[in-house]
């Protein structure tokens, strides 16, 4: 109760200060008169006081009680009163305006005849001298008072409502803004860096072809100069790129989101409590901006829709995975239905292989939480990768960089697609990293063959520029994924190891411009296809191995009895059952079971 009255505006004490006043009075006139009682003075004081708090403390607790309790309880303490005195009548005036000033909704239909007609003809039954029209005037002008009274909070409350719903609106176009500056930077630089990269490249490997036709010193010289400008112009260019990055980028994912959690408490005026929980590291750009966004779109329903008044922020930091939680003190639902920011939230927690979960009941707020796995090196899986692409020095630089990473591990390397079929099948790799333009055959060609002899394997695309038409097709073809080469080389080892797991992932300034480019009936088809190509032979796109594990769970066979089956973890054992009840829907391993029967794919 003392939060509510925390929340107190001028209004409610006033009603408050009101029925003190008519309390103090009436009980202090009912001593003065003690003499002309006919029940014990104590047990009429008791009376009024119970008649002054009961209604207040059902105001405070709970509405649907409190007309009822102030017309039976201060109704029958005037109707005792005016028996005995005929001018107490007029102690009905001030529960009247109550009435009136409290009757939210459409409650004043019944409680303004009962107030105004049924209780004034009891109290000239019951007392002797008073005039019907008088009495009914008096309280009526009190009750149009208490009601116009109640137009007023509802419009101050209405005002307010608007006032803070407006604040938040703001906050978040704010943000909104703020990040789709900061996406369109990336994207101009990553354009920029792509096609200057590829055109200095392109000079660099040309001037360089020209040496063994340079026959003299002199001509050596010059072109040792010329590549020599070359290479420090490339340098000066990506510096420049560099520079048109973000800070926030480059920012740990606590300061981030708590700098949100603080812009949003400033200019919401809620509060809202930041707690990071386990010792932090680091996550990649695309964990970033999903946790970012999902923080965002929980703070602003919880004002918006919950009415919250107090949030709490809790970012936990798991071996597994990262894990964030929304906690509001708002109204809550009973029937939760996804909107639009809910639906966006999970499809990209989904992106990564994650998932946003909602509760929330009437009376108790909403909790939001978001889980996405960490992607990071296992010792107990190695992730065999082969390398597509015709340009040897982009070959070797890959190789060199995914092999320092203790689960990837590369089997093979070929310089077209025809050559890379070729091998597939004698190395069995798990993952291919192909580029799409090469000579003897395309890597949407190859992708495609490679689809058809090896569905298992996955395919992730690695291209120098931001081909829309390729991208959709390719991926089109089966393709598991489509980045950059200006891709980070972390970033890169967590997508392998996000798309080995059966996720699918394309460039975000990419998949912005596949989305432009459609037309409006076709950007949904697009949508559901960036998340269902790649997959399996199956409707639930399983991997290999989820089918495997989905196979020893029917069997009985207990997570610990799987890992040691399959030489992995206990954890990874259950990161791989997660996934595979989000793939088929499910709460457990017997609704999946039990589906997995239904749908033949056991």
């Amino acid at each position: 109760m003392l939060d509510i009255v925390k929340q107190w505006i001028w209004y409610d004490w006033v009603m408050l200060f009101m029925r003190l006043i008519s309390c103090f009075s009436i009980t202090f006139t009912t001593v003065q008169l003690e003499n002309h009682l006919t029940l014990s003075l104590w047990v009429v004081v008791f009376w009024e006081i119970i008649a002054f708090s009961v209604p207040w403390i059902c105001l405070m607790l709970s509405y649907r009680y409190y007309l009822f309790a102030e017309m039976l309880l201060f109704g029958s303490v005037c109707l005792y009163l005016t028996s005995l005195f005929p001018e107490a009548y007029l102690t009905f005036l001030t529960p009247a305006f109550m009435i009136a000033a409290n009757s939210a909704e459409k409650s004043y239909r019944w409680s303004a005849p009962i107030t105004i007609i049924l209780l004034p003809m009891l109290i000239v039954l019951f007392s002797h001298g008073i005039e019907a029209i008088q009495i009914i005037s008096q309280v009526g002008i009190a009750y149009l008072i208490g009601f116009a009274f109640h137009l007023l909070i509802v419009n101050h409350r209405q005002n307010e409502i608007i006032r803070k719903q407006n604040c938040v609106l703001e906050q978040y176009l704010t943000q909104i803004e703020r990040v789709t500056l900061l996406e369109e930077r990336n994207r101009l630089s990553k354009d920029l860096h792509d096609t200057m990269g590829h055109s200095y490249t392109s000079i660099i490997m040309g001037l360089e072809t020209l040496r063994p036709d340079v026959g003299t010193e002199e001509g050596e010289q010059k072109l040792d100069s010329l590549m020599k400008l070359a290479r420090k112009s490339m340098e000066e260019v990506r510096g420049y790129l560099h520079q048109m990055e973000s800070p926030q980028e480059t920012l740990p994912l606590v300061h981030t989101l708590r700098q949100v959690a603080e812009e949003f408490q400033k200019h919401a005026k809620v509060n809202v409590r930041f707690r990071a929980i386990g010792e932090e590291y680091p996550v990649g750009k695309q964990v970033k901006m999903t946790l970012f966004r999902c923080l965002q779109e929980s703070l602003t329903n919880a004002v918006r829709h919950g009415q919250a008044t107090d949030i709490v922020v809790s970012l936990h930091f798991e071996p597994q995975q990262t894990r964030l939680e929304v906690q509001d003190n708002g109204h809550g639902v009973e029937n939760w239905k996804d909107g639009f920011g809910i639906t966006a939230m999970r499809e990209r927690a989904a992106h990564l292989q994650g998932r946003v979960s909602v509760y929330s009941e009437r009376g108790e707020g909403t909790l939001v939480t978001c889980f996405v796995p960490r992607l990071i090196e296992s010792a107990d899986e190695i992730i065999r990768l082969f390398i597509v692409d015709d340009h040897s020095f982009i070959r070797e630089s890959l190789r060199t960089i995914l092999e320092s990473q203790r689960d990837l591990q590369v089997v093979g390397m070929a310089e077209d697609g025809a050559q890379a079929i070729e091998l597939c099948e004698e190395l069995e790799p798990d993952l291919v990293l192909m580029d799409l333009e090469m000579p003897n055959m395309d890597g949407i060609t190859a992708t495609k063959r490679m689809k058809e002899k090896w569905p298992d394997i996955r395919i992730l695309v690695l291209s120098t520029f931001q081909d829309t038409e390729k991208a959709k097709e390719i991926m089109r073809s089966g393709a598991d994924g489509y980045l950059l080469k200006s891709i980070e080389s972390r970033e890169l080892a967590e997508t392998i190891r996000l798309v080995h797991r059966g996720g699918t992932m394309i460039a975000q300034d990419l998949f912005h411009k596949m989305l432009d480019a459609q037309p409006v009936n076709e950007q949904e088809e697009l949508l559901v296809a960036s998340q269902i190509s790649g997959k399996d032979d199956n409707f639930y796109g399983l991997t290999k191995r989820e089918r495997e594990i989905l196979q020893m769970l029917s069997q009985g066979m207990r997570y610990k009895t799987i890992a040691a089956k399959l030489y992995l973890s206990d954890g990874t054992v259950r990161n791989y059952a997660s996934a595979l009840y989000d793939k088929l829907s499910v709460r457990n391993r017997d609704d999946a079971i039990q589906k997995a029967q239904e749908e033949g794919l056991l």
